[in-house]
């Protein structure tokens, strides 16, 4: 979904080619289900020059900027085919199965809730969540418009929705599909005792059709606008570059933005592989970000992104 700030003329070109934000047509599979939504992950994708690949993945976990959207796209299409309603606890993000859901914190002043993720984006290079207007309220945001956020896919509640959603179509489910209709073989029947049939006649079953079910039409749930607040404690904004198994691909990285400020490499283990980080940082603004993440992506670190740590 689109960011509240302005995009380049080349993004808006994406926009209208990728057809994958809220505002398009539905998708074939829910014509005719009311904008209730399919199961969808999507194919990869790309925006100025940055793949995105959609997929099940239900260890997500992460920090960034988040925005909010509404009145623009509200009561239009969103990329599953449900429809967008700005007073609704949904979210758009640009790789998580649709539906799926995901925890959204605000870190700067511990709120958090429970948001759908049903739409793809955002399309500001430097955001990591989109959400609706409803859940920029209740998270303490909607007046500034970005928030330090962390995001973290629920995995129980995740697979439940997607369950229902496959109701109605999409990648791991046909839309509305009849059972097969099985040929009725007809076998000639033994008279029965004082009934006579004619030589030229024979007695058979009924050749009757099995009429098709009925296709199940699931509709999303709505998720409880309950906000939890938790502790907070101080953070900073950083780009980070790249993430790096070599520690000498990590300095190099270092030395070829190291004239944009203060530049760390930073030891992590993720998953029981030991990684290099490079991060720019700490930063004092998101507009400050935004604008380092531009010159950052300019020097060839297309994979750079901004994180709250």
């Amino acid at each position: 979904m689109i960011c509240r700030q302005a995009l380049r003329p080349a993004a808006l070109v994406l926009l209208a080619l990728l057809a994958a934000c809220a505002g398009h047509a539905p998708p074939p599979a829910v014509e005719g289900n009311l904008g209730r939504g399919i199961y969808k992950v999507g194919q990869p994708y790309q925006i100025n020059g940055v793949w995105y690949y959609p997929a099940e993945d239900f260890s997500y976990d992460t920090t960034g900027i988040a925005s909010w959207y509404g009145e623009d796209f509200h009561g239009k299409y969103t990329a599953n085919g449900e429809i967008f309603d700005l007073n609704a606890l949904t979210a758009a993000h640009r790789t998580l199965p649709m539906p799926s859901v995901v925890q959204v914190t605000n870190l700067e002043n511990g709120r958090s809730i429970e948001l759908r993720v049903n739409d793809r984006g955002p399309y500001a290079r430097g955001r990591i969540i989109d959400v609706s207007r409803r859940a920029a309220q209740l998270l303490g945001f909607e007046a500034q418009g970005t928030a330090k956020v962390r995001v973290r896919i629920l995995v129980p509640e995740s697979i439940q929705v997607a369950s229902l959603a496959q109701h109605n179509g999409g990648a791991s489910a046909e839309p509305g599909q009849a059972a097969p209709v099985l040929p009725v073989v007809t076998q000639p029947l033994r008279p029965a005792p004082g009934v006579r049939v004619a030589s030229n006649e024979t007695a058979s079953l009924p050749s009757h059709p099995r009429p098709a079910p009925a296709p199940v039409v699931a509709t999303p749930p709505e998720l409880p606008a309950t906000v939890a607040v938790a502790p907070i404690k101080p953070t900073q904004i950083y780009i980070q570059a790249g993430a790096f198994s070599v520690a000498a691909n990590a300095v190099k990285v270092k030395g070829r933005i190291e004239r944009l400020g203060a530049v760390n490499v930073v030891g992590a283990r993720v998953n029981g592989i030991d990684l290099y980080r490079v991060r720019l940082g700490p930063i004092g603004s998101v507009d400050e970000a935004d604008r380092l993440l531009d010159q950052v992506v300019g020097a060839g670190l297309t994979e750079a992104r901004i994180v709250v740590d």
